[in-house]
């Protein structure tokens, strides 16, 4: 089961790094909303002929029904909500900036666990962790931000992404203690997008769209999507939310790689340093670095 855990997250590092360049390619031509319903319910449907294959039709359908509750609040705080703040965000920022922001998930993982995990407090470097993830997050939003204030604002809306991917992973973690992960999976994408689809109808498209942002958006759906909730899944099992969410160590940069070899997008003092202090809080607050002096002593008990 170690020996998996680099294996499953820098899977799903490379699979949602790819997924910021496939929602910039993709609002050239689609609303948030058209995108994010049509990538969960693709998303869904593939997942339940992933179901059907392993328990076959009937018995798929019946766990997705069951699974309802369980399905919609899961597709809302982890799908249909950061889904469309991050595409909404994207327009008005690069994807690189987007994966930055998004990478403060594990500070508000380590924030929300004081509330809903009362054995869980944050304290020494811990909070100072906090404290420098959210300075950074800071930074990244404020420090001449390219685009003016809607830059800000696409910032921002995927910090609260960020909030809302947190409080999912917690969320997640207990689900899937009762309701397999497949089954979850696909009943999140599938009621997360049905709770999208009015308002992806009113705001359609009046053009044919380009192949590219068809093509991401079936990149996004299949790869981005389908089989990372699958490995997500697998990795709330195994290893929790507070490990999984280490994640976002590497998603910046398989995200400012894409984005700059394929989209060309320019990298900034200011993204940088964002970066630099968002992943040290990240590492400080979520407790994945310990001091040596500390690791020596534990070491020896």
């Amino acid at each position: 089961m170690t020996r998996s855990y680099p294996v499953l997250i820098g899977t799903l590092a490379a699979i949602w790094g790819a997924s910021y360049l496939f929602i910039k390619v993709g609002d050239r031509d689609f609303e948030p909303t058209v995108l994010i319903s049509a990538r969960m319910l693709i998303a869904g449907l593939l997942l339940i002929g992933f179901l059907a294959w392993q328990d076959g039709v009937r018995r798929a359908l019946g766990q997705i029904a069951g699974a309802w509750r369980e399905g919609l609040t899961f597709g809302l705080i982890n799908g249909a909500i950061p889904f469309t703040l991050i595409a909404w965000g994207e327009k008005h920022i690069d994807s690189g900036v987007a994966a930055i922001a998004n990478a403060s998930v594990p500070i508000f993982v380590t924030l929300l666990a004081i509330r809903f995990n009362p054995g869980e407090r944050s304290s020494g470097l811990r909070l100072v962790g906090i404290v420098v993830g959210l300075v950074g997050v800071g930074v990244l939003t404020g420090a001449n931000p390219d685009g003016g204030g809607w830059a800000v604002l696409g910032t921002l809306a995927v910090v609260l992404a960020s909030l809302s991917y947190a409080a999912g992973g917690l969320y997640g973690q207990r689900v899937v203690s009762r309701v397999p992960g497949p089954v979850i999976a696909t009943s999140s994408m599938l009621y997360g997008g049905l709770v999208l689809l009015p308002f992806a109808l009113v705001q359609l498209p009046d053009h044919a769209p380009g192949w590219k942002p068809v093509g991401s958006l079936l990149g996004l759906a299949v790869a981005g999507t389908a089989i990372a909730q699958l490995i997500l899944f697998r990795c709330l099992r195994l290893f929790g939310a507070a490990r999984l969410s280490l994640v976002t160590y590497l998603l910046p940069v398989t995200a400012l790689i894409y984005g700059a070899l394929i989209l060309d997008e320019p990298l900034h003092a200011s993204m940088l340093g964002g970066l630099l202090l968002i992943l040290g809080g990240v590492a400080l607050g979520s407790g994945a670095w310990r001091p040596l002096k500390r690791t020596v002593a534990e070491s020896r008990t």
